[in-house]
Parts: C-alpha cells; sequence; structure tokens
C-alpha cells in the first residue's frame, strides 16, 4: 500500500499539515537538525577541515579510509593517466556517444547564455564628461573545484553540468574530487572527465574533499570556487569554507514540484514525481485543485513504485518528504507553486505556458506533457545544480557566469575629475575623510615650479 500523504487545503487540518511539511523541507530545518548534538554533522565537519587543515594529504587519506572505506594513501589521491584510459577503452560506445551528445548540448547552451566576450574595459557611460572612462573587465576564475557525489551511484551528468559552464566561461583549471566505490572511482565519470579534458582526479570524497581543494594540500592545490552536489557533511564544509573560496550554493536534497489539472495524463505525472523521489532523499509534491485527478495520480504511483528497482527508499522520501496536496482553484495551486520555490517545477495544464509566465521563483521550469525533468538532468543545455528548499527566492542555477568575475575600472581626464571634485570632496568631508578630498583636489592643485 502506498504510503504518501493527501493534503486537501479545503480541511480544516489542511493549512496545518502543509506547514509542517513545508518547515520540514526547508533549509533552516536541515541546518538546525545538523548541529542539534555534538556528535552530528556540523561539530563532524567542523573537526574534518581542522584536521586537513592541519595535516592536508595525511587527514585525507585517512578519512577516505573512515568514512568511504577507500584503500588510499597520501600517494594515490590522484586517479592516474592509465586508469581514465582504461576506463575509456573499457567503456560502450553508447555511453561515449550520450556524454558526447550531453557536453554538446550544455555546451552550446552555455556559450549562447555566456555571449561574446565582453571588451576590456566595457564603457557604461557617465555624467562626468567625455573623457571619462568607466566599465567593467569580465575575467573567468583561474581555479574551480568540482565535487561529483559516488555514494548512490556514477553520476557523469554532474561534472558535465558543472565542468562545460566553467570551461565556457574560460576557466583554465579544473580538479574534480569524487569518492572511490570498492576501491575506485566510477569509471562513467572518468570517462566523462576524459571526453571534457579534464585529467586532475582526485579519489576523495566527502567534507574531507571539500576541505582540501580549499585549503590546498602537498597535493591538491587551493581552488577558488567549489561546485557540485552532495551530502549533508558535503554541503556543511562548504558552508564552513564559504569566505575561504566562494560555493555554488548550500543545497538540500532534490525536489519537484508538478503543477497538473485533469487534462494532464496520470501515469506520466506519477512518473515524474517517482523520478524525483528515487534520489531518496528527494521530495516530490503534486499541487492540483481536482480531487478527483489527485486519486487517479494516487493510484498511479503505488501501481509504478512496485515496479522501481530502490522501491523501499522511494517509498521513504514518499511517506517522510513528499505529499499530494489539493488546492480550492487552480489559482491558488499557481500561487503556493510560486510560494515554494521549488528546485524543479514541471507544469503539465491546460494553460501551461500561462502558468509558467505567473511563477518568478523556481529553480527551472519543465513545461508540457514532453518535458521530463530527466531532460535538463542529463541533456537538455541549463545546468542541473539548481538552488533548492525554496532559495530559488535568491539564488540562481550554476551556468557560464558563475565561473566570471568583474572588475570595476575607472579612468578620468582632468576635466571629468574637475566635474567630479565638488560632490566628491562634499561627501568624502561629511564622513571626515580629509584625506580623500586632498588626495582629489592635489591633482587640480596648479603644479608650483621650482
Amino acid at each position: 500500500m502506498l504510503d504518501l500523504p493527501i493534503i486537501d487545503l479545503s480541511l480544516p487540518e489542511g493549512s496545518d499539515r502543509l506547514a509542517q511539511l513545508r518547515q520540514k523541507l526547508s533549509l533552516d530545518s536541515l541546518l538546525l537538525s545538523a548541529g542539534a548534538h555534538p556528535s552530528t554533522p556540523t561539530t563532524t565537519v567542523r573537526m574534518i577541515i581542522d584536521e586537513v587543515r592541519r595535516h592536508g594529504d595525511a587527514a585525507v587519506a585517512r578519512f577516505a579510509a573512515q568514512f568511504d572505506d577507500a584503500a588510499i594513501t597520501p600517494f594515490t589521491l590522484r586517479v592516474t593517466p592509465q586508469a581514465i584510459t582504461a576506463a575509456v577503452q573499457g567503456a560502450n560506445p553508447k555511453l561515449i556517444a550520450a556524454l558526447d551528445a550531453a557536453i554538446e548540448n550544455v555546451s552550446r547552451f552555455q556559450a549562447a547564455m555566456a555571449g561574446a566576450d565582453p571588451a576590456p574595459i566595457a564603457p557604461l557611460g557617465s555624467r562626468a564628461g567625455s573623457g571619462a572612462r568607466i566599465g567593467i573587465r569580465s575575467l573567468p576564475l583561474k581555479r574551480v573545484g568540482i565535487y561529483v557525489p559516488g555514494g548512490a551511484g556514477a553520476y557523469p551528468s554532474t561534472l558535465i553540468m558543472t565542468a562545460v559552464p566553467a570551461l565556457t566561461a574560460g576557466v583554465k583549471s579544473i580538479c574534480v574530487c569524487t569518492p572511490a566505490k570498492n576501491g575506485r572511482v566510477a569509471p562513467a565519470v572518468l570517462v566523462a572527465a576524459s571526453r571534457l579534458g579534464i585529467n586532475e582526479i582526485y579519489a576523495i570524497g566527502g567534507a574531507q574533499a571539500i576541505a582540501a581543494m580549499a585549503l590546498g594540500t602537498a597535493t591538491i592545490g587551493r581552488v577558488d570556487k567549489i561546485v557540485g552536489p552532495g551530502n549533508i557533511y558535503v554541503q556543511l564544509a562548504k558552508k564552513e569554507l564559504f569566505g575561504v573560496v566562494d560555493i555554488d550554493s548550500f543545497a538540500g536534497p532534490s525536489e519537484v514540484i508538478v503543477l497538473a489539472d485533469d487534462s494532464a495524463d496520470a501515469r506520466v505525472v506519477a512518473a515524474e514525481l517517482l523520478a524525483q523521489a528515487e534520489h531518496a532523499p528527494g521530495s516530490c509534491i503534486l499541487l492540483t485543485a481536482d480531487p478527483i485527478f489527485a486519486g487517479k495520480v494516487h493510484a498511479q504511483l503505488a501501481e509504478q513504485l512496485a515496479l522501481l528497482p530502490r522501491r523501499d527508499l522511494t517509498q521513504t522520501a514518499l511517506m517522510h518528504a513528499s505529499a499530494i496536496v489539493i488546492t480550492e482553484s487552480h489559482k491558488a495551486a499557481v500561487a503556493l507553486a510560486n510560494d515554494f520555490a521549488p528546485e524543479h517545477l514541471q507544469i503539465s495544464t491546460r494553460t501551461a505556458h500561462d502558468d509558467a509566465a505567473a511563477i518568478t521563483t523556481a529553480g527551472a521550469i519543465f513545461i508540457g506533457p514532453y518535458s521530463p525533468v530527466a531532460a535538463g538532468d542529463y541533456l537538455a543545455g541549463p545546468s542541473h545544480v539548481l538552488p533548492t528548499s525554496g532559495t530559488g527566492r535568491f539564488f540562481s542555477g550554476l551556468s557560464a557566469e558563475s565561473f566570471r568575475r568583474r572588475m570595476s575600472v575607472v579612468e578620468l581626464d582632468r576635466d571629468s575629475l574637475a566635474a567630479f571634485m565638488e560632490p566628491l570632496c562634499t561627501l568624502a568631508r561629511a564622513e571626515g575623510f580629509e584625506g580623500h578630498a586632498k588626495s582629489a583636489e592635489i591633482r587640480l592643485a596648479e603644479v608650483e615650479k621650482p
């Protein structure tokens, strides 16, 4: 029997049950539970970071043995070129073709999104006169670290969705950390790295990998930014080290909201929900104003769940982090989807394009019955590294722009500085900085002749 909550917002208890679900899925709840007592994630992550800071490669190898059951020494952290070549030679040609197709599509999308490189100094205009050149230089980061999870399976798609935007932005140095499973890194990840031209790969995972990339060790050079998904330990390590390095975001479990009405196929909707729940942890929520359609989806979920290899883990996600929510109107369902700010929003309604236009907070929107979230996960083009847990209110998905930094450039001539002078000096002296004012005034003062 399918154990999935059905929340009917027309009933007196509906609002309270929805509020409880939302609190469970919120990022603040995740953080509070992570640090609830001394023996769990936050304290452990801080200990790992401190050990890597003090002992470098030796600590990284020790934690790899402790947490990943990997027989790794400080001298075997990096995956050898021979291992990468062997993975490529042993790969199914269909896998290589699929990886190449994904790389091509994501590269094309990211290049179009990034546009042409701006001029070294892009003039923005100025009221100070034609002699002023005030603009922006846009430059790629020098070195980026990518974390590819390796717990529940192999994720070459994560490498593509993080590395291609970085490469498109012009990043020249990329290293990859991914845990070894049964003594080796997943061959599919090595093949994807080879197709991308990345050969700096380390067989380490967890908080120790994040600490090593952020702080640097004798073997692993420190990076400017760390990107990629991971478990609570990985995310807490990124959070702890933000400021030492940049990060993409703090990500919670993967999630989808499906907004649907009775024009949708209940089989398709159920399959979409299950696809997200099988991440385990994963969250899936159906929003609909039609209770009859909700019942059809519930029946399909039970039928299709029985056929999934990961049905036990998927059932756990359905029971603890998912729901069917019946709203009082379709308009209310759209508003609730917007309020959730989900990582993935799949829209299967008669008015799908109008509904999508009404959405202002979501990581990615998938419109219509032929747009599964899985297309975005693997091949469509946009990166699948997206904001979760409602953080789509202020975070954006990973893109080529995530790997560029900007420097402002100011070049004034005598006339344009003169035009700035009065307000510049007034503001400087209002703040008590006489030296600021004089540093400008001295440039226009007549130079005394000897």
